[in-house]
């Protein structure tokens, strides 16, 4: 006995599959011993991942709650130790450093020089132009070849001059200066008179300072001007210095009070031009001051004395005394010693081993498919990992709050991958090892376990994309408010935190609608697994394949939709995938879009290309539109699920009216071999597909009867059924005889629904009795054999009526034409609807 069955926990003993000699197994019992190890392997790794990503020194050690009373006894300390400043006052010293910081700006001494050398340059390029005016205007009054020569002279001059001066400007200096040179007037020159005035207020201006960036852009008071040339610095007032929008205005103002109109006008053009700051901000040194500052700023505020109450029972931990707290948790961190962290790790990962144990013995006793699988064992390892891990990771990023990581998205996808259950198992795995994290959060293991858990149901049975984008999201969200809601107001307060946490919640469910459908998208890639999302998709009748069955084979496309009703219908019955199961039965028989024309329920105008072909050929062609399928299936990549379908819809059944008419044919039944008529396989082995194969023969027969009643309908059904089961079709499939009990009633019930009686309209009986007077030779025959092919009974070699796996064949019991059901004598008196039950 092992330890396991000693302890209870091992898995319930199943029946060892028969014909296993000991070699098998052996070998059976290493397999399951290597994927043992290779499962404890992947564990481990999750669990070796998620302990090394976050370091110890960051733990979250404080699970208190500002203004939640003290549940311990009185609380003294143990040691000395300093109470360190909390974030804010912090913060609120950062922020008074840069607001009290001089900025610091360098004063170019060249700049004053240069703009006035600009300015005389300006002025000096202007005397030429002022000379050749003014000798053109002394000649002017004559027509002669010097006033036309002073004329051009003047012209060419000022074109070369590159004068900055408006026309206007310009113009009127020219007039001023040429009628002080004709009047010989001792008036000053408005050009010369400017460039003085002008220079004299620049340097004034120059001597307190010009910056070059806005006053706006500057916290402090006062800046630092220094002189690198002369190594000095000074500190200057920020009203006493000026910046270039305040000294546009000043010398705007200025000008105009010592200038008329035209004067001023040109002043203002000549500053314009030239004026350039000449104290320029250093950016890196000023934040180079800062920093030291920063740097000098000392995390503690003060000190506790060994013995000194830190907090009674009963106590509200207001900001104060959570301070204190944290800063003994702080103290109790930095004396701890080597040997101590050792035993807090240790502890930490005893625990996450417990948690991860509970997990792993859940998925082992009661989800095996999972357990013994290695594919999906790593992807539900993944999907935790994405969550855990990265939690782990941003608990060393401080500042980043806990509830930011969308820890509800694991749980979403194990649920829409698996179930619920395994959701809501995994819900409660991440919750328990992040609140460990997180400093053992009552308040955030809630929210989170909360949140997780309703998100699982909401995705129990996704119909719309929209669930994953707006619902479930939603839903997460005010799951995570109502808890935030309900601890804020147990401790009377702290709307602010509540307020920050909503608004990071609020991210978290963003990033859960953007990433729940590209992993659902991924994982089935990656994993070979199909999801409600993908069978949605596929049970969409203008599917790109499904309307191409439509088109080329309409028959089959209308048989495979009723055999989805059916097959649907019982699935639900019995708790059975019934979305698998529908989807699954529409793409059963896509195969016969190869050969479309050799399947009766395709067949129009009484013409059947069976009728030229022996019995061996057509079953050839009936038994590998299977083939056909499933190749179809992987060139169009539906999931290997739904190829399962394809494959087992027929087991290893025979078509049975060719190989009947086979053995009328032949001489001897040793001449014909069962294995040419019979279907390759496999066999069913879920639930899901051996209703398919019950739904497709059922299907098929019914379409075949005449006038069906309740009755003849309830008859077809246990025989078919029955007739499967004896068979050994089913064997392979997890059905009970209570599934069997229901799949019966929930077939009945629904062909009952296709085939109900109508009431009869105004004339219809007339109408009808006409028909049947034109066909009564056919209506004679149809008691006999099946007229689905535009064949009657007299011809031995009439074609297939319903092939069996094609569509339908006159009967899996025709041994030859006729209507005799064969049970092992020869002929037997034919059923009371005059029509053997045609089979698929």
């Amino acid at each position: 006995m092992s330890l396991l069955e000693k302890l209870g926990l091992d898995r319930k003993k199943n029946v060892p599959p028969k014909g296993l000699n000991d070699k098998a197994r052996l070998e059976e019992e290493q397999l399951k011993r290597k994927n043992l190890f290779i499962k404890l392997g992947i564990a481990a790794a999750f669990l070796i991942l998620v302990l090394l990503l976050y370091p110890r020194d960051v733990i979250k050690e404080v699970s208190y709650q500002i203004n939640e009373p003290w549940r311990q006894d009185d609380l003294t300390a143990p040691f000395d130790f300093s109470i360190l400043k909390t974030d804010r006052e912090i913060e609120s010293e950062i922020q008074q450093i840069r607001q009290i910081t001089a900025p610091v700006f360098h004063i170019d001494t060249t700049v004053p020089e240069l703009v006035f050398a600009q300015m005389d340059s300006v002025m000096n390029r202007l005397n030429p132009v002022l000379e050749a005016y003014t000798s053109w205007k002394a000649h002017s009054d004559r027509q002669s070849d010097t006033a036309i020569a002073d004329s051009l002279s003047f012209q060419r001059i000022k074109a070369n001059s590159n004068l900055l001066f408006t026309d206007s400007n310009l113009n009127f200096m020219l007039l001023q200066y040429a009628r002080i040179q004709q009047e010989n007037s001792r008036q000053t020159f408005v050009g010369d008179d400017v460039r003085t005035r002008l220079q004299h207020l620049l340097t004034e201006i120059y001597r307190n300072g010009v910056i070059d960036i806005p006053k706006s852009d500057l916290p402090s008071t006062e800046i630092s001007v220094r002189n690198t040339t002369d190594r000095t610095e000074r500190f200057a007032s920020i009203s006493t210095v000026r910046d270039m929008e305040e000294l546009n205005e000043f010398v705007s103002f200025r000008l105009n009070r010592m200038f008329r109109d035209e004067a001023a006008a040109i002043a203002v053009q000549l500053y314009a031009a030239f004026i350039q700051p000449n104290l320029l901000y250093n950016e890196t040194q000023t934040r180079q001051l800062i920093d030291e500052a920063i740097g000098n700023i000392s995390p503690t505020k003060g000190a506790v004395a060994a013995g000194q109450v830190i907090i009674r029972r009963g106590d509200l931990i207001d900001q104060e005394r959570l301070n204190m707290l944290q800063s003994l948790e702080a103290a109790r961190a930095s004396r701890a010693s080597n040997l101590e962290l050792s035993l807090r790790a240790l502890g930490d990962t005893l625990l996450m081993i417990a948690i991860l144990a509970t997990f792993l013995f859940y998925l082992y006793l009661y989800r095996q498919p999972i357990f013994d699988s290695n594919s999906k064992f790593l992807l539900v390892f993944i999907a935790l990992f994405l969550v855990v891990g990265s939690s782990a990771f941003l608990i060393r990023i401080e500042p980043v709050s806990e509830y930011l990581v969308p820890l509800a998205l694991a749980p979403l996808l194990l649920t829409i991958f698996f179930d619920s259950r395994v959701g809501i198992i995994g819900a409660i795995s991440i919750s328990l090892m992040t609140a460990l994290m997180n400093g053992y959060s009552f308040e955030f293991l809630t929210a989170t376990l909360v949140a997780s858990s309703i998100g699982v149901y909401s995705v129990r049975d996704i119909r719309q994309r929209s669930q994953y984008f707006l619902n479930t999201p939603g839903i997460i969200f005010l799951s995570y408010a109502f808890v935030l809601l309900g601890f804020t107001l147990s401790r009377s307060g702290a709307w602010d935190v509540l307020g920050m946490n909503l608004l990071i919640v609020f991210v978290n469910v963003l990033l859960i609608s953007i990433l729940t459908y590209p992993l659902i998208f991924l994982f089935e890639k990656l994993f070979q697994l199909t999801t409600d999302v993908t069978l949605y998709e596929l049970n969409d009748n203008n599917n790109s394949l499904l309307k191409e069955l439509m088109f080329k084979a309409t028959g089959s496309f209308q048989h495979s939709v009723q055999v989805a009703n059916l097959t649907e219908a019982a699935a639900a019955a019995i708790g059975a995938n019934a979305l698998l199961a529908r989807v699954g039965a529409l793409y059963h028989d896509i195969g016969k879009m190869e050969k479309p024309q050799y399947f009766v329920e395709n067949q129009g105008g009484g013409v059947n290309p069976h009728d030229q072909l022996t019995p061996a050929m057509s079953a050839k062609i009936i038994r590998d539109h299977v083939k056909a399928g499933v190749r179809r299936a992987q060139r169009d990549n539906l999931p290997p699920v739904i190829v399962n379908f394809i494959e087992t819809h027929h087991g290893n059944s025979i078509i049975q009216y060719f190989y009947n008419k086979a053995l009328m044919e032949a001489d001897s039944e040793n001449e014909v071999h069962d294995n040419f008529f019979r279907y390759e396989g496999p066999l069913p082995s879920t639930k899901e597909t051996g209703i398919l194969l019950m739904a497709d023969a059922i299907e098929a027969a019914s379409r075949a009867m005449s006038d069906p009643s309740h009755k003849k309908l309830e008859n077809l059904v246990n025989r078919i059924v029955d007739e499967k089961v004896a068979e050994g079709q089913l064997i392979d499939c997890p059905l009970t005889f209570r599934d069997i009990s229901l799949i019966k009633q929930a077939f009945l019930k629904n062909l009952s629904a296709m085939h109900h009686s109508r009431i009869k309209y105004p004339g219809q009986d007339k109408k009808d009795n006409a028909v049947d007077g034109r066909t009564a030779a056919e209506g004679a025959l149809s008691k006999d054999y099946p007229k689905e092919n535009g064949k009657g009974n007299g011809s031995k070699n009439s074609g297939p009526t319903k092939d069996s796996g094609s569509g339908r064949t006159s009967s899996e019991t025709d041994a030859k034409p006729g209507n005799a059901r064969q049970t092992g004598a020869e002929n037997q008196k034919p059923e009371a609807d005059g029509n053997t039950s045609p089979e698929k």
